[in-house]
């Protein structure tokens, strides 16, 4: 997982998108269902209906990414869509815990682990 800066936002998107989407498509996505400016330098993450594949876009501020992730045995842990919700706030910790299998439902932070 490339490290981002702490401060970074992140959007995840819970409704699935197509994962034939490349550049155009997820930054579309991003705008319209996120209702986002994905040049703000967040980074979006998409998923397919499956869950066995991830897309993250984010823009440096030179040009746009695209990073993929497709799990050869399994599926990804994602939040169920709801009428209201079209997207979740993640601090960097939580996707990178998301991409490497950890389930955020269950998952809690102990008691030392406090951020000021």
């Amino acid at each position: 997982m490339l490290p981002f800066p702490t401060a970074i936002k992140i959007f995840l998107a819970v409704a699935p998108v197509d994962m034939r989407k490349q550049f155009n498509g997820l930054w579309a996505a991003a705008q319209e269902k996120l209702e986002e400016d994905p040049k703000n330098g967040a980074v979006f993450a998409f998923i397919n209906k499956e869950r066995p594949r991830l897309k993250l876009l984010y823009w440096d501020g030179t040009g746009v990414w695209v990073l993929a992730k497709r799990l050869e045995a399994g599926r990804f842990s994602w939040p169920a869509p709801s009428e209201n919700k079209t997207k979740l706030s993640l601090a960097p910790e939580a996707l990178a815990l998301l991409v490497g299998g950890v389930e955020l439902k269950s998952a809690s932070l102990k008691p030392w682990y406090e951020r000021s």
